[in-house]
């Protein structure tokens, strides 16, 4: 080597090292001694902001500024040009304590440590950034998600001591399933079994996910389980605490108010309690030592986040228990196509209870078949056919009787009684409902009244209903039944329980009172068409989603237990659901989507925005080579009044969609590819931005 060459690699050294940046504080006082740059993950959901950046640490923060505690910095344009001053103060989390920083400027101070509780601790920003990987997130939008917002009083409050290890239960309901008590024995060891459980009909799942969650806190480790709602959760919650006792586990939901809850998250975060039983965020629950992750009836849209990048809690526990070797529990009543892949793949094994079990603890479910339209010509066109009829008058006699409605309200469609055209709204064309018997109509969009309504197109003002809703059903059972007592449950009112005594119980699904006794006398699940003729991939798993769960709340077959479905008898979920083969029907819908290309076999993303920027994003992302671009296609333009719905376009624009498939194997890819993309127009502001969903729930 030369001496200009010596020189010239000198030269180089000295530049690299002077773009090194020199941490400086406020007037120049003193820097922490060893690790005076702070990297810090700023609360900014930013695909193009989706990084880290250095911050120097003064000396009067050396101590409380650790990883993983909230601080403020100063963030915007002063500080990106390596200016001191500038910017404006935004919250963020110390993720690590460096030497010195790459950054080739001024390094701005931090501003302030909110609080020295470490709250992000390692392996939740692991798990974080891996759910943001998977959904084509930016991290600090996951970790928004997985850390509560701040309570001081809360922090200063101390936690619990921890709670030695409960006792181990017995196997209990478990004991009905040829491979329960196997599984329970292996929690016991401390492994890491991973398994797809069809529960039994009938009131004895809270007991036995309990059970699964006890025995793992047994053997010394963590155990994590989420609901798709507070109902649900605290059947769990009261279970637990029957088999361990106070003080081993805590109840996560939204309903125990901000502080309360963030006070359980810092027990949990503290190691004051390894066992956690909550709602959807509690996916994210610092626990110690995870030894299971639980999800209870995975296929509930409320286990999807609606904020960005809308994680799922089967796919966020799934990746947990991967990372910390954790065993998993699918449970429900039905078996999604997601679940089902998992056991097709060998990922997880079935745990479902043999046929003639089945057979004792189901109900006898009938739909009207060609016997029934041979004694009433309207069985099969009459929302309550004789057969419906029949079952509700016999199973008054025994209890309560449960009948389902799809829809909530009165009349939430109405049509012109002549000519059939939809009625509509002056002010805005949205579609009038009748909200009650002697009350005006309503428009559902804009909420104005509509008393003179005369049909646009005849003239006619007589309407009938299009679509029955719950009100109106218990209405008319009410008249029909005037010396049994009715009672309504939905979003607005929801019943926890009812009592065991001769009742008529309409319910929307998910809103199913649970019965005091040994279950509903029958089931009425009315109006199936309207949950089979969504235009949706997932309706018919759906509506048997939503079938499975109402008709598990009624008694056996023995004890007189009976459903009647109306819906077409030939169609696939009506048979799974007379035969009460949930994993049946499921592997059966796993294969046709595979036949078509379908999730959860390939896996998929909804690029959606304005034409230019879904086709500029598509332009520019280098999409893996054996990606697949279906469209764009346009989607519906939003009416003005109507109600916006997240991920929809401005009233009066129209916005295009187009869904980018790959095998398995190529999804991190899609992913990594589709957020870079997104992250370089947004730098460098080359339009709109367009929203990316990974695994889209509605791409009917």
């Amino acid at each position: 080597m030369g001496d200009e060459d010596v020189r010239g690699e000198q030269l180089a050294l000295v530049r690299a090292a002077a773009r090194r940046a020199r941490p400086r504080t406020w007037r120049d006082a003193a820097l922490a001694e060893g690790l005076p740059v702070a990297r810090v993950l700023v609360d900014k959901g930013l695909a193009h902001l989706d990084r880290l950046f250095d911050y120097a640490v003064p000396a009067t923060m050396d101590e409380e500024a650790r990883p993983g505690v909230r601080v403020r910095v100063r963030f915007g344009a002063g500080q990106r040009e390596g200016r001191r001053e500038g910017g404006r103060l935004i919250n963020g989390f110390v993720v690590e304590r460096r030497a010195e920083s790459d950054f080739p400027g001024v390094l701005a101070p931090l501003a302030q440590v909110l609080s020295t509780e470490r709250v992000l601790t390692p392996e939740l920003l692991a798990l974080c950034r891996a759910v943001a990987d998977r959904y084509a997130g930016a991290l600090a939008d996951v970790v928004s998600l997985a850390v509560p917002p701040r309570m001081a009083r809360a922090e200063r409050a101390p936690s619990p001591p921890p709670a030695g290890a409960p006792a181990a239960p017995g196997p209990g309901g478990w004991a009905r399933y040829p491979q329960g008590t196997a599984f329970l024995d292996a929690l016991a060891a401390g492994g890491a079994p991973r398994a797809v459980w069809t529960a039994l009909p009938g009131p004895g799942w809270p007991d036995e996910l309990a059970r699964a969650l006890a025995t793992t806190l047994a053997a010394g480790r963590g155990a994590l389980a989420v609901l798709p709602d507070g109902r649900a959760a605290a059947r769990v919650d009261a279970a637990l605490t029957a088999l361990t006792g106070p003080g081993h586990h805590v109840l996560l939901t939204a309903d125990s108010g901000p502080e309360a809850r963030y006070r359980r998250w810092l027990a949990i975060s503290r190691g004051a309690v390894r066992g956690v039983v909550g709602t959807r965020a509690a996916m994210f629950a610092p626990v110690h030592d995870l030894g299971l992750t639980a999800v209870w009836d995975d296929g509930d849209a409320a286990h999807r986040d609606e904020r960005a990048p809308q994680p799922h809690a089967r796919d966020v526990l799934v990746l947990r228990a991967g990372q910390e070797n954790a065993a998993l529990l699918l449970g429900g009543h039905a078996v999604t196509p997601e679940a089902a892949r998992l056991v097709d793949t060998g990922w997880a094994r079935p745990l479902l209870a043999d046929r003639e079990t089945v057979r004792v603890t189901a109900p006898l479910v009938r739909t009207v078949g060609d016997e029934d339209q041979a004694r009433d010509s309207a069985a099969r066109s009459a929302r309550l056919p004789s057969l419906a009829w029949n079952a509700l008058r016999d199973a008054l006699a025994q209890g309560p009787v449960l009948i389902q409605v799809p829809r909530r309200g009165y009349a939430p469609r109405l049509a012109c009684d002549r000519c059939r055209a939809p009625a509509r709204c002056d002010a805005c064309h949205g579609p009038l409902a009748a909200v009650g018997a002697e009350e005006a109509l309503r428009c559902g969009w804009c909420g104005a009244e509509a008393p003179d309504w005369h049909c646009a197109e005849c003239g006619g003002a007589r309407l009938r209903a299009i679509v029955v809703g719950a009100r109106r059903t218990a209405e008319e059972l009410g008249r029909a039944f005037p010396a049994v007592p009715v009672r309504t449950s939905g979003r607005d009112h929801i019943l926890d329980t009812v009592p065991d005594v001769p009742a008529l119980v309409v319910s929307t699904p998910g809103a199913e009172p649970v019965p005091e006794g040994p279950g509903y006398a029958a089931a009425l699940l009315l109006d199936g068409w309207a949950l089979l003729g969504r235009p949706d991939l997932r309706a018919a798993e759906e509506a048997l989603r939503r079938w499975f769960n109402a008709a598990a709340l009624v008694r056996p077959r023995a004890e007189g237990g009976a459903v009647v479905v109306l819906a077409e008898p030939t169609l696939r979920p009506v048979q799974s659901l007379v035969r009460w083969d949930p994993a049946g029907h499921a592997r059966r819908e796993l294969a046709d989507r595979a036949a078509l290309g379908f999730p959860p076999v390939s896996r998929m993303a909804a690029v959606v925005g304005p034409p230019e920027a879904v086709e500029g994003l598509l332009r520019t992302a280098e999409l893996p080579p054996d990606a697949e671009v279906l469209g764009p296609v346009p989607l519906p333009v939003s009416e003005p009044g109507r109600p916006r719905r997240t991920g929809e376009p401005p009233p009066g624009e129209g916005w295009d969609r187009a869904l980018v498939r790959v095998p398995p194997g190529s999804g991190a890819a899609l992913a990594a590819a589709l957020r870079t993309a997104q992250a370089a127009r947004l730098a460098r502001r080359e339009g709109p931005p367009v929203r990316v969903r990974v695994d889209p729930p509605d791409i009917g």
